[in-house]
C-alpha cells in the first residue's frame, strides 16, 4: 500500500461529528480553525493537500439549514468552486498524467445519481444559455481529459453538494414550491466549461430530472464577477502590492529555489522554465487522483519535492494573512458580487419571489477574495468544489426581523465574519441580523480600506494610495 492510499484510508476513517441530544453538531462553529480531534499539531502539507482534493467519501454533516423552529427560510445564495479538474499547466517534457474524463458507473468515485446525470445532460444540447456558454459541452467527456476539464471526481463531488442542498432546502425547508419557475432561480457562471459543468451537476443534485425550458445560466465574463463594474484601478495596485509580497517571500525560501532546482535538473529544463509551468498544479493532480509523479532517465520528481511546494504555499497564505494587501484586494475585488447578493436579500426580504435560490459557479479566485472580504481569514483557501453560502431567514414571530447565516462547506462561519463577531454576546439568536451584512457592504467595507470614500467608484479611483 502506497503512502497516498494509507492516507486516504486514514482520512476516511476520522469520525464524522454526531449531534448531541438538542439536535446541534457537538463540533463547534470553528470549524474552519483546526480541530484538535483530527487536524496534526503541525501544519501537514500533506493532510493539507488531502482537505484541498476533497474526495467525496461517505456523506458530511453539514449545518445548512439549522435555525430555531420559529425562524422561516426565505432565501438561499451559493457561491461553489468548481469540482475536481484536469491540471491547466504541464511539467515540461513530461508525460500528461492520464486521467480520464468520460463518465462511468464502475469507476470511482461514483455518484447514484451519475448515469441519470449523463442522460438528462444528452437531453439538453439545443438550450438556449447566454452567449458563449450554448457552445460549451454540458458534460465531460474524453478520454484523456484535455486542459482544465472537469473530471469524473468533479461531477461526483457536485451531485453530492447538490443532493445534500435538495435535503436541506427543499425537502425540509420547502425553499421552492414543487411547480417553481424559472424566474425563482438565478445561476451564473463564467464561460470554462468546468464551472458551467459543475453548476449542472450541483443543479441536478438540487431538482432532479429539471426541465430544461425553466433552467437559464447567465455568462459572466470575469472570475471576480463584477459585472458591469471591473474597472477599479485601486484594486489592481493592491493586487501588484500583493503579487510583489508573493514574490519577495518566494525569494527568501532557499529550500523551495533548491527543490525547483532539483526538479528542474530532472525534467531537464531551466529552472525559471519549470517555475513558469506553476508545477504544483500538475502535481495536485497526480496527488489527487494517486497517479505517481512523473520520471525521467534523470530521476523521479517525489513527494519530498511536492511536500517543499505546498508547505510553502501554506507559508504563503499565513503571510498573506498578517500583511493584509490582499485584504485590500479583496475588499474591492469582492464588493460588487457582495452589493448584488445583498440587493438579492433585501429585496427577498421585502417579500419578492424571484431569485430565492442563486447559485453562482466559479473559481477559487472568486471564492477566495470574498471569503476574505467577509473577515473570514482563517478560513482554509477554496478546496475543489467549496461551497459559501447566505441564508436569508425570516422570524415568524417577529416577521418584520430578518436574519442571515453564512456557511463554509457546511461549517457555520456567521460569528466569524466580521460584521456579526460581536453580535451572538449581545443576541441568543444563532444568526445575524440582516441590517449588519447591509451596513458592512454599503459602508464598512470601505471604511475597512481606510479611506474617506463611501462607495464603490471613489473607493476605486481615489488618489495618492
Amino acid at each position: 500500500m502506497d503512502v497516498l492510499t494509507a492516507l486516504l484510508l486514514l482520512v476516511h476513517l476520522i469520525p464524522v461529528s454526531t449531534a448531541n441530544k438538542n439536535g446541534v453538531s457537538s463540533k463547534s462553529r470553528k470549524r474552519i480553525m483546526p480541530d484538535p480531534v483530527t487536524e496534526p499539531p503541525v501544519t501537514d502539507p500533506v493532510y493539507e493537500a488531502l482537505l484541498y482534493c476533497n474526495i467525496p467519501s461517505v456523506a458530511e454533516r453539514s449545518m445548512e439549514g439549522h435555525a430555531p423552529h420559529h425562524f422561516k427560510l426565505v432565501s438561499v445564495n451559493v457561491f461553489i468552486r468548481h469540482g475536481d479538474r484536469y491540471p491547466l499547466y504541464v511539467i515540461p517534457k513530461t508525460k500528461r498524467p492520464e486521467i480520464d474524463c468520460t463518465l462511468v458507473a464502475n469507476r470511482k468515485p461514483y455518484h447514484p445519481k451519475l448515469e441519470a446525470f449523463v442522460s438528462h445532460m444528452s437531453k439538453g444540447s439545443g438550450t438556449s444559455f447566454e452567449s458563449p456558454l450554448n457552445s460549451l459541452p454540458l458534460y465531460p467527456n474524453h478520454p484523456l481529459c484535455e486542459m482544465g476539464e472537469l473530471t469524473q471526481t468533479g461531477v461526483v463531488q457536485h451531485l453530492q453538494n447538490g443532493q445534500l442542498l435538495r435535503d436541506i432546502y427543499l425537502k425540509k425547508h420547502k425553499l421552492l414550491p414543487n411547480d417553481w419557475s424559472t424566474d425563482q432561480l438565478y445561476l451564473e457562471t463564467t464561460g470554462k466549461s468546468r464551472t458551467l459543468q459543475s453548476g449542472l451537476a450541483l443543479l441536478y443534485g438540487f431538482l432532479p430530472d429539471f426541465d430544461w425550458k425553466k433552467i437559464y445560466f447567465r455568462h459572466q465574463p470575469s472570475a471576480l464577477f463584477c459585472s458591469g463594474n471591473c474597472y477599479c484601478p485601486v484594486r489592481n495596485q493592491y493586487l501588484e502590492k500583493e503579487q510583489r509580497r508573493q514574490y519577495l517571500l518566494r525569494l527568501k525560501n532557499s529550500q523551495l529555489e533548491r527543490t525547483y532546482g532539483e526538479m528542474a535538473k530532472i525534467v531537464d529544463v531551466p529552472t525559471r522554465q519549470l517555475r513558469a509551468a506553476n508545477p504544483v498544479d500538475s502535481m495536485l493532480c497526480h496527488f489527487c487522483h494517486n497517479v505517481s509523479f512523473p520520471c525521467t532517465r534523470n530521476g523521479c520528481i517525489g513527494m519530498e519535492h511536492f511536500k517543499v511546494i505546498k508547505t510553502h504555499q501554506i507559508e504563503d497564505e499565513r503571510e498573506r494573512r498578517e500583511k493584509k494587501l490582499y485584504l485590500g484586494y479583496s475588499l474591492l475585488g469582492a464588493h460588487p458580487i457582495l452589493n448584488q447578493t445583498v440587493n438579492r436579500l433585501q429585496r427577498a426580504a421585502e417579500g419578492r419571489k424571484e431569485e430565492i435560490f442563486a447559485l453562482y459557479s466559479a473559481h477559487d479566485v472568486t471564492l477566495s477574495p470574498v471569503l476574505s472580504a467577509l473577515g473570514l481569514s482563517e478560513a482554509r483557501f477554496p478546496r475543489f468544489a467549496a461551497r459559501l453560502i447566505f441564508e436569508l431567514w425570516q422570524d415568524r414571530e417577529k416577521p418584520s426581523e430578518h436574519s442571515v447565516r453564512i456557511l463554509y462547506n457546511g461549517v457555520d462561519v456567521t460569528f466569524h465574519t466580521s460584521f456579526c463577531q460581536d453580535h451572538h454576546k449581545r443576541s441568543p439568536k444563532p444568526m445575524c441580523p440582516l441590517e449588519n451584512l447591509v451596513r458592512f457592504v454599503k459602508r464598512d467595507m470601505f471604511v475597512a480600506l481606510g479611506s474617506s470614500s463611501t462607495n464603490y467608484y471613489d473607493a476605486c479611483h481615489r488618489e495618492g494610495f
